[in-house]
């Protein structure tokens, strides 16, 4: 294989890697049904030795350029229309390369993650959003190269936070020595809030901006945020967050264990589950979406 074709696909496909709300934040040990919740985000020795190939690319390539095209071409929408449905049918080809925890179809860890929010008695909103959050990988489908689909999430125009995973591979970043990104504020003002902010690209900016007009504003932070690692789980990047960053962040934190912890080797049973989905579908979203 040659170093071009390596670097464009390092894996054969994407196996290889508010207050009564509130008071029901989950336990995660109540979630995680495969393995301890410690042994999940196992970056060290993770089950698949893709993972660490997947984010030194991830962080060469993620560049405050590479983010404004991708921007600039994805966030048209005009590459596709399908029904949600039909984009899962694509989504069942995909396993996150990037993931150490799942080795399962798409649309069976969706599942997974909304139906451990619906069984913990959450609105039904945050049940589409867990059903939802991963939509975006459909940017496979479009030729996106893994490392631009998946993975941690990280700010672009600034530093890089050593709470990033794998920090070192920042190093040959073209941004990492250029002095325009490469301070602690960057491109940004002190406290801009993260809606000035942009990310590396990646699902998440995209299924947030698909999905914008049909969600309220905490479902929109957790598809948006909730790759943000460094953010909602190390505590970095205070100096970008404003005050609704801040209120918007017990969102994401809540929304977080579902979508991690509920990862297990058992499917779920579609056939049973559908006609809610169906349903579920029907009240939030119209009849096709926009790629």
């Amino acid at each position: 294989m040659s170093q071009a074709k390596f670097e464009s696909v390092p894996l054969a496909n994407l196996d290889e890697w508010e207050d009564d709300l509130l008071r029901r934040y989950p336990d995660p040990d109540a979630i995680a049904t495969a393995k301890a919740t410690g042994e999940y985000r196992n970056y060290e020795t993770p089950a698949r030795d893709t993972v660490k190939e997947f984010y030194r690319l991830n962080h060469t390539y993620q560049t405050w350029d590479f983010v404004q095209e991708k921007r600039k071409d994805f966030l048209k929408f005009d590459k596709k229309e399908m029904t949600v449905w039909d984009a899962f049918d694509f989504l069942n080809q995909l396993v996150d390369d990037s993931d150490p925890d799942t080795d399962l179809d798409q649309l069976q860890h969706l599942l997974q993650t909304s139906e451990a929010i619906r069984r913990d008695g959450h609105p039904d909103w945050m049940v589409l959003t867990g059903l939802m959050h991963d939509m975006g990988k459909v940017l496979c489908l479009f030729g996106e190269q893994q490392w631009a689909v998946v993975g941690d999430t990280f700010p672009v125009g600034c530093a890089y936070s050593d709470k990033i995973i794998y920090p070192e591979y920042f190093a040959a970043n073209p941004d990492f020595t250029d002095e325009r990104f490469n301070t602690k504020l960057g491109i940004y003002k002190q406290n801009c809030g993260l809606r000035q902010v942009d990310m590396s690209w990646g699902h998440d900016e995209y299924v947030y901006h698909m999905l914008k007009d049909y969600l309220p504003e905490p479902g929109l932070y957790m598809l948006r945020y909730h790759s943000f690692y460094a953010w909602h789980r190390e505590g970095a990047y205070e100096y970008l967050l404003d005050d609704h960053d801040r209120d918007m962040l017990k969102w994401v934190k809540l929304f977080n264990p579902y979508d991690l912890y509920s990862k297990s080797p058992e499917p779920p049973d579609w056939k049973k589950l559908r006609p809610y989905y169906e349903e579920l579908v029907a009240k939030y979203l119209p009849a096709t979406l926009k790629f």
